[in-house]
């Protein structure tokens, strides 16, 4: 997924460099707001795939690897890109957080996935602080959609 230099113009990778980190934080924005409001792990794991997508399309696979990861750059193996190791591994991590998230409840007696509420007082810039335990779930949804939509991305933009 390569994007040479040619493809691509200076608007559409100064648009890039300036909408991806408003994507990447309304994602997580949507994140920590989901177990009150709309949105959650679903939606902004499918706002971060996105925001990758776009970086893959207008700078390329390469540029993920060597600029954003520092490694050397993107080896292929049969199985694609070696960066889909790592999106398979936050896959893993994901559906074991999502899965610890909802037996829990059931360590502590309750039924599965379990809300628990713990709120925190008299924080310096907060005053009060709202902490439950669905952000672990939605924690765990969000790395399975990036695990999974990167690693479709990679493997599919490596062809």
């Amino acid at each position: 997924m390569s994007a040479p230099d040619a493809d691509t113009t200076v608007i559409a990778k100064t648009v890039t460099r300036v909408v991806f980190p408003l994507i990447l934080l309304t994602a997580i924005a949507l994140l920590f707001r989901g177990h009150n409001l709309p949105g959650g792990g679903f939606i902004a794991g499918v706002l971060t795939a996105a925001a990758f997508a776009l970086l893959y399309v207008i700078y390329g696979l390469d540029f993920v690897e060597t600029e954003l990861l520092d490694r050397g750059g993107t080896p292929t193996t049969a199985a694609g890109p070696t960066i889909v190791s790592d999106y398979r591994l936050a896959f893993a991590a994901g559906l074991g957080l999502a899965i610890t998230g909802g037996l829990a409840a059931i360590a502590l007696g309750q039924p599965f996935l379990t809300q628990a509420v713990v709120f925190l007082h008299d924080l310096p810039l907060y005053k009060e602080l709202e902490v439950a335990s669905a952000f672990v779930f939605d924690l765990g949804v969000y790395l399975v959609v990036v695990g999974a939509l990167l690693t479709i991305l990679a493997v599919v933009g490596a062809e």
